[in-house]
């Protein structure tokens, strides 16, 4: 069961791929695009499905070579045509479609007649100027509704736990929803503005607890419980509903 390279970008061919190099592939259930990574920390060849665009990311140690890659992959065809099919659809953000925000579905209105930016009004979201500028004013938006919403919560859960965050920063990432920085940098992905309250409350608790525990350890969870209530049922929405978010944009 092989591979067939119909289309080839940054040296894809080459026998040892770079990180950002990316092929199309024809698998038995269709093509599909490869994205090449470069890890100096991997110590074996990995893959994984990019839940945003369905790419499969294939990880490969500094001195393993695209053949090893590209057997892995042959190896475990029906788990990769399996992954992407079942990733959500994916959600244009034109006129007229549904996005969450706080878990509440809204609406994108457009008016391309008058100006002022987005804005929220009676649970939808309005957004003014020309048609090739819409999604990124909704996206726009929503990143700065994140940085408002979470920073707010962050600011409260950090005070309660007697910590300090050293900044926050509000990044559009595919594998973690946050994240804490050894010197007390906090990153959360906007697309957590689409979830459930409880959702953002959880993930803010979890990294601000991350200041003062840099682990997983039972005194990390025990500080996590003391700043929300909703770990468990957060972290359940998270692994069900998640990829949903990822596929906004």
């Amino acid at each position: 069961m092989a591979a067939v390279l119909s289309a080839t970008r940054r040296g894809a061919e080459s026998p040892n791929p770079k990180t950002g190099d990316s092929e199309i592939v024809t698998l038995p259930s269709g093509t599909a695009r490869v994205e090449w990574r470069r890890n100096a920390r991997a110590r074996r060849v990995s893959l994984r499905i990019n839940p945003s665009d369905g790419a499969i990311v294939v990880t490969l140690p500094l001195r393993a070579s695209r053949r090893a890659g590209m057997a892995l992959l042959m190896g475990h065809v029906d788990w990769v045509a399996r992954r992407i099919a079942a990733l959500p659809a994916p959600v244009t953000l034109a006129d007229g479609a549904e996005v969450p925000i706080g878990g509440i579905p809204h609406h994108v209105r457009h008016h391309p007649e008058r100006r002022g930016g987005a804005w929220l009004e009676a649970g939808e979201l309005h957004v003014t100027g020309r048609p090739e500028f819409l999604s990124r004013r909704v996206i726009d938006f929503l990143r700065a509704e994140a940085a408002r919403r979470l920073s707010t919560l962050v600011r409260a859960k950090a005070g309660q736990a007697g910590v300090t965050a050293t900044r926050i920063t509000i990044k559009d990432t595919t594998s973690r929803w946050g994240s804490c920085a050894p010197d007390g940098a906090l990153a959360f992905s906007w697309r957590l503005v689409m979830a459930p309250e409880f959702v953002q409350d959880y993930v803010t608790a979890h990294e601000v607890a991350h200041l003062r525990h840099m682990n997983h350890g039972p005194a990390f969870w025990h500080l996590v419980s003391s700043l929300t209530a909703h770990t468990p049922r957060a972290m359940a929405w998270l692994n069900h509903e998640g990829p949903r978010l990822l596929r906004v944009g």
